[in-house]
């Protein structure tokens, strides 16, 4: 057997540069690292002396060059990855958050965190965690619940087994998620005599799990049955490139179709079976049809609470459930008929065997009425000293937007309003990352998608909460040369959480910066931070000063960024759902007791 003496951090990034996609290129597109006394000798040397294969970058935050990798992954349907690289303890630790981002999204993402000593000579060593009860045990362990697979590799030859799995989760359409190798650093040195085979290219094809046969007459013989059935298309429909599949589907059987975070764009904005959003943040066209519909066909969705308005959305007693999905998991969930099957393959086949069905239209009435209300908020405003609303500022977006704009964001205010009144006119046109809904996604987010697809003009908009969380990835996108918009929306704090409170009776309490405990008021410049790490920026006072800023963005060589005062207290009165924010039983406040009398009153109707 022909063999090759390399040490296991060069085997690694050997092995991980020969894997390829469907599309003939690598899989992993290149490897975010902060080095330190972890990872620095041993993945540090590998990765220069492979640097012409595989892509070394260098971040400022372990966690946000992570959800760089994951949102790069996302923009890419699942088909490329990247890998993130750190030293063993706060390096590592850091990233544990975007594991569990990439794991609620299942998101293909490859963790290197550097390990302690396997041979534990020098023990404890720097930044080590030590268990008094269990000597096997490192911080890496916190990423086992967060990882769809971990591994730690005290033996060079673990490689040759951990990194075929690795990559089969990574690849997998129903396991995809992120993955964790906890690499021991002297590990990372040691040499061993390796099969050359090992290191032969292999590509990694993407698996079209077809629907099992009796499933399949099950969900027809259900389908077929109704008469008023809706889809909702969730992030799978994406993942398995079946944006086109759904439309036809739709189409040839005139059933209306809603979409969730994870599934907006998947149909036009504009074409008629699509009544828009659902759920908690839905409109009033889609909610209506759910709450009428006699089958819910779930096409690649996780069902998440926010979609089903804590299923309390289906309110025909005689619904059934059905859930097209790739994993059993999804398929089952909330007692629904499952087919499990890749999103495309699945409604080929439904389709083909519902031939001749075709459902009740939908009230095209319903989707003019909903943006007969909504399309004013959007509008430009007269002009005046009010402060812009985030409806406001996401009109005057979509106004200079273009058939390539991706628009961007995670949490906050703005997923919700998106959600509501984001028009958006192609598949990959709308990028929420709304699963794990993190704070601090956006800005390195914006960068991963802009590398994953360099032709598209990304937009993130994140607030002044989000953007304090994690702001420093906007200095490496300046020093990368990686153009995007940013729109910071200034509301002065939380104002999100802040409505939550007041609608759940609380009284206005350490959200908003001006209700928490200060001796000096708050007083950011947000244009001066993003120009201190070399961004283009500006402050507008207006939606028209604005629209002009996004105007001058587009000429921009690198980032750019916008901020803009927001109202905190104004939200889209129109569509959205009761979403289950359990209120205290007891308090003193009467504003509590009336809040709690109406969400009793809520869960009795859900339950009844």
């Amino acid at each position: 057997m022909n063999t090759i003496r390399l040490a296991a951090a060069q085997a690694m990034v050997r092995y991980i540069s020969a894997q390829m996609n469907e599309d003939g290129v690598p899989f992993i597109a290149g490897v975010w690292a902060i080095f330190g006394h972890g990872n620095v000798a041993g993945l540090g040397e590998a990765l220069h002396a492979h640097r012409d294969s595989v892509q070394t970058l260098r971040g400022h935050n372990e966690q946000t060059m992570a959800h760089a990798a994951i949102a790069y992954a996302k923009q890419s349907v699942r088909r490329r990855a990247m890998a993130v690289t750190s030293s063993i303890g706060p390096g590592a630790t850091n990233m544990v958050t975007a594991a569990a981002l990439a794991h609620v999204n299942r998101l293909p993402l490859l963790l290197i965190p550097g390990d302690v000593f396997a041979g534990r000579s020098p023990d404890p060593v720097l930044q080590q965690i030590e268990d008094f009860g269990d000597g096997t045990v490192s911080a890496n362990d916190c990423f086992r619940p967060v990882s769809r697979y971990f591994d730690r590799i005290t033996r060079p030859e673990q490689l040759l087994t951990a990194l075929p799995r690795a990559f089969a989760t990574m690849t997998d359409p129903a396991e995809c998620g992120p993955v964790t190798l906890a690499f021991c650093q002297d590990v990372q040195a040691e040499a061993y005599d390796w099969p050359a085979s090992f290191f032969d290219k292999k590509t990694w094809h993407q698996r079209r799990v077809r629907p099992d046969e009796a499933e399949l007459a099950r969900v027809v013989g259900a389908v077929k049955a109704s008469r008023n059935p809706v889809i909702v298309a969730g992030g799978g429909v994406h993942y398995a490139g079946a944006c086109a599949a759904l439309q036809s589907f739709a189409e040839a059987h005139q059933i209306a179709v809603v979409e969730t975070q994870a599934g907006k764009s998947a149909l036009a904005w504009e074409h008629p079976l699509n009544l828009g959003s659902v759920g908690v943040t839905g409109a009033s066209s889609a909610n209506a049809v759910c709450e009428q519909a006699d089958l819910v066909l779930g096409i690649g969705t996780r069902f998440q609470d926010f979609t089903t308005g804590s299923w309390a959305l289906f309110k025909n007693p005689d619904r059934k459930l059905v859930s097209l999905n790739v994993a059993a998991y999804d398929a089952v969930k909330h007692g629904a008929l499952p087919l499990q099957s890749d999103a495309r393959i699945g409604l080929e086949e439904l389709g083909a065997a519902l031939k001749g069905y075709q459902a009740t239209a939908p009230d095209a009435a319903l989707k003019s009425e909903w943006f007969a209300a909504v399309d004013p908020l959007t509008a430009a405003p007269a002009e005046g000293n009010a402060l812009a609303t985030d409806q406001q500022v996401i009109g005057a977006v979509q106004r200079s937007s273009g058939p390539d704009t991706v628009i961007m964001c995670a949490a906050g205010t703005m997923p919700g309003e998106l959600h509501k009144l984001w028009k958006a006119p192609r598949p990959g046109a709308y990028h929420m990352e709304y699963g794990y809904s993190c704070m601090g996604y956006e800005i390195a987010g914006a960068m991963g998608i802009k590398m994953a697809q360099p032709d598209r003009d990304v937009v993130c908009m994140v607030g002044d909460g989000s953007y304090m969380m994690a702001n420093s990835e906007l200095a490496t996108a300046c020093m990368m040369g990686i153009k995007i918009t940013v729109v910071i929306t200034d509301n002065r704090g939380f104002g999100c959480i802040n409505r939550l409170q007041m609608g759940t009776g609380g009284a206005e309490f350490n959200n908003l910066l001006d209700h928490a405990y200060h001796v000096n008021p708050a007083n950011i410049d947000f244009a001066a931070h993003a120009a201190a790490m070399g961004a283009a920026s500006v402050k507008v006072s207006s939606i028209a000063e604005l629209e002009d800023a996004l105007a001058r963005a587009k000429d921009a060589a690198g980032p750019f960024v916008i901020v803009i005062d927001t109202d905190p207290y104004p939200s889209t009165p129109d569509g959205g759902h009761w979403w289950d924010v359990a209120v205290p039983e007891v308090s003193d406040r009467d504003e509590v007791k009336t809040a709690r009398q109406g969400y009793e009153a809520a869960l009795s109707a859900r339950l009844n």
